[in-house]
């Protein structure tokens, strides 16, 4: 067995798909348009990396909560993170921002940030970007 890669759940499918294909310059293998009656955000994807040794999947959920950052109680934290290596940190942040995340107000406070950032995607599942 092998871990092909994690599923997302989004209130807005397309808007999700979009972001972390930008992000990651990952192609959009499948997109399910919103189905007959469901609101504009349903539908479900599929991308993946040129290697296609792994993938991101995004599918709806009607009942979606945004969750917060850091946890807090009786509020939705997050199930899942995914780390991002990225080269130089001001520039993965700076791509990041432009693809449409936004970096999480809350840094932990005993880790560098040149090496660790902690981001959010527009459904507002974290994400961290860290270097060496």
């Amino acid at each position: 067995m092998r871990i092909s890669g994690p599923v997302l759940g989004a209130p807005d499918v397309a808007q999700l798909t979009k972001f972390y294909s930008d992000f990651l310059g990952w192609e959009v293998e499948h997109l399910d348009p919103p189905r007959p009656g469901y609101p504009t955000g349903d539908g479900w994807s599929v991308l993946r990396p040129a290697d296609r040794g792994t993938k991101i999947e995004i599918q709806y959920e009607p009942n979606y909560v945004r969750p917060v950052w850091p946890a807090t109680p009786g509020s939705q934290g997050m199930q899942i993170h995914i780390d991002i290596w990225v080269e130089g940190m001001a520039a993965g942040v700076e791509w990041a921002k432009r693809c449409g995340a936004t970096e999480a107000e809350h840094q932990p406070p005993d880790r560098d940030q040149a090496k660790l950032r902690i981001m959010l995607d527009p459904a507002g599942h974290p994400f961290c970007l860290w270097s060496e």
